[in-house]
């Protein structure tokens, strides 16, 4: 079992930033890959980041590209998304997920937290 538990969302106005984390334990966190994935109402959850578990590979979508870094630190067990840039289309529930190998697919994740909010304003 994995608990993950996500935070730093919050309201923004376009153009700035915001830095979300995902803490995890429960298992060897340096043994997984992990995604970030977001789901705006009336949406579906899809795919925005991921990075193994070593942290040497990342991969993002293409709407995000260029503007969010995804990285992790094995010694705290935490993930990170930097979003810089922010659109108003990025404003959506945001999530963090386990893989053991990590995909741009929803189905190859095991476990995710619950969600941080992201709202940007125009």
């Amino acid at each position: 079992q994995v608990q993950l538990v996500e935070s730093g969302g919050g309201l923004v106005q376009a153009g700035g930033s915001l830095r979300l984390s995902c803490a995890a334990s429960g298992r060897t966190f340096s043994n997984y890959g992990m995604g970030w994935f977001r789901q705006a109402p009336g949406k579906e959850r899809e795919f925005v980041a991921a990075i193994t578990s070593s942290g040497r590979s990342t991969y993002y979508a293409d709407s995000v590209k260029g503007r969010f870094t995804i990285s992790r630190d094995n010694a705290k067990n935490t993930v990170w998304l930097q979003m810089n840039s922010l659109k108003p289309e990025d404003t959506a529930l945001y999530y963090c997920a386990v893989a053991v190998l990590p995909t741009r697919r929803r189905d190859d994740y095991d476990y995710w937290g619950q969600g941080t909010q992201v709202t940007v304003s125009s």
